[in-house]
C-alpha cells in the first residue's frame, strides 16, 4: 500500500469516528453509563397514590351522653354504619372517652375523617382518624353490642355487710377486727403518738364485756 493510499485510509478512518462520536451524543442509548461517563437521564414515572381502603375510624375526646345511639344518629347522615363501639369500664360499665367507627365506604369513612376531626360536640372537640385495614384488631368489635347491665356495687356490699351470719362466721368477722385494730395501735406507738385509743365494745357481744388490749407490747 502506498503512502497516498494509508493517508487516505487514516482520514476515513477519522472522519468515521467523528460522526459516530456525535451520533452517541445526539440520540438515547439503552446501556447504563460508565463510572465518570455521561449520565442517561431516564425519564421519571409518577407513582400514583394508594387507594384507600380504610373503612374503621378512631374517634377520641367523646363527651358524656354522647353514646352508640347518639353515635349512629349523627354519623349516619354521611353514608350507612357497620359497627359502633365506646370502650367502657369493665366494673362500672362508663365510657373511657374513646372509641371505634365503622363505614361501609371507604371513601366515606375518608370524608368524615377529614371533615369532623376537631368538631365541637357539647364543648369537647372530637378527635377523628382512620386506621389502616392491617392495624384493626380482628376482635375489635367482639363487645360492639354493649348492654346498660351494670351491677348496683352499693346495693351488694350493703346486703354483703347486712346478711345473717352464722356464730362461727361473726367470730371470724371479729377476729378479723380485733387484728386490724392491734396493727392501728402497733403503727400509732411507732410513730412515736402518745394517743390513748377507746377500746372496742360490742361486737355482737353485750356491752359489759369489753375487748381490751395492752398499751404495750412486751
Amino acid at each position: 500500500m502506498g503512502a497516498k493510499a494509508k493517508k487516505a485510509l487514516k482520514k476515513k478512518l477519522k472522519k468515521t469516528s467523528q460522526l459516530s462520536i456525535s451520533r452517541h451524543k445526539n440520540e438515547s442509548s439503552d446501556f447504563l453509563p460508565l463510572e465518570g461517563g455521561p449520565g442517561l437521564q431516564l425519564a421519571k414515572v409518577e407513582e400514583e397514590p394508594a387507594k384507600n381502603i380504610a373503612t374503621v375510624l378512631y374517634i377520641g375526646h367523646i363527651p358524656h351522653g354522647f353514646y352508640e345511639e347518639q353515635m349512629k344518629g349523627f354519623f349516619s347522615q354521611f353514608g350507612k354504619i357497620k359497627h359502633v363501639r365506646i370502650a367502657r369500664s369493665r366494673k362500672t360499665g362508663n365510657s373511657k372517652h374513646y372509641g371505634f367507627l365503622e363505614f361501609e365506604n371507604p371513601e366515606v369513612a375518608k370524608v368524615v375523617a377529614d371533615e369532623i376531626n376537631n368538631y365541637l360536640v357539647f364543648e369537647h372537640n372530637l378527635q377523628v382518624h382512620l386506621i389502616p385495614p392491617e392495624r384493626v384488631h380482628p376482635k375489635l368489635w367482639k363487645c360492639a353490642n354493649w348492654r346498660d347491665n351494670r351491677k348496683d356495687w352499693t346495693a351488694i356490699a350493703r346486703t354483703q355487710h347486712s346478711k345473717e351470719r352464722t356464730s362461727d362466721e361473726h367470730q371470724h368477722m371479729v377476729q378479723g377486727i380485733v387484728k386490724r385494730e392491734e396493727k392501728r395501735r402497733k403503727r400509732i406507738r411507732a410513730a412515736g403518738i402518745n394517743y390513748d385509743c377507746p377500746d372496742l365494745v360490742g361486737l355482737g357481744q353485750p356491752a359489759s364485756k369489753k375487748i381490751k388490749f395492752d398499751e404495750e407490747d412486751d
